[in-house]
């Protein structure tokens, strides 16, 4: 048996018309330029960022390294990947931040899963991230950056509106989740 649980999302989005500020790291990181060689790092550090998080539940590939390394393919093989928004941030003990750039059917540039491993966030790292994302949809001349957001990650939510985005609509996504007893033993 399966309850359903519907997660509230805002679909934000971004005029790139007026100058944005530079992503700036702090010390002691830097970043890695989307190469084809990076797909299995940027699917490491989606899975280390995303896989205890609710967003693991309301997209399940989140919660596996083989679903991250899936989604990491299926970004990679669209035809309308943006390499230019796609980067890493490397540390001095490997990679802790990755963020991915699509481009849909009217230009506007789509931001895929932004994430920063827990034990780094609160650096500053997930802001970065966003601007050097939004810099490379700039560099293609996309006009319209826009991103979801899973409502109760209220540092994220804060973090876009602090760059410019504003809630555009509100999505509810349906989740079926197993009964507690399943769980429990294991079905």
């Amino acid at each position: 048996m399966q309850k359903t649980k519907y997660f509230k999302r805002h679909r934000m989005e971004l005029t790139l018309r007026h100058p944005l500020p530079a992503a700036e790291l702090p010390e002691g990181f830097r970043w890695l330029a989307w190469d084809d060689s990076l797909l299995a790092m940027h699917a490491e550090v989606k899975f280390l960022s995303f896989h205890q998080e609710t967003d693991a539940l309301i997209f399940p590939s989140l919660s596996s390294r083989a679903g991250c390394h899936d989604l990491m393919h299926a970004i990679r093989y669209r035809v309308n990947f943006c390499p230019r928004a796609t980067w890493l941030i490397a540390g001095p003990d490997g990679c802790v931040g990755t963020i991915q750039g699509l481009l849909d059917e009217n230009g506007f540039g789509g931001i895929q899963n932004l994430g920063v491993v827990p034990e780094c966030r609160g650096l500053g790292l997930g802001r970065a991230l966003l601007l050097q994302a939004l810099a490379g949809f700039i560099s293609v001349s996309v006009p319209r950056a826009f991103l979801e957001v899973t409502a109760t990650n209220e540092p994220a939510v804060r973090m876009y509106r602090a760059i410019g985005f504003r809630s555009h609509k509100t999505i509810y996504r349906a989740v079926k989740l197993p009964h507690p007893e399943a769980v429990a033993v294991g079905l």
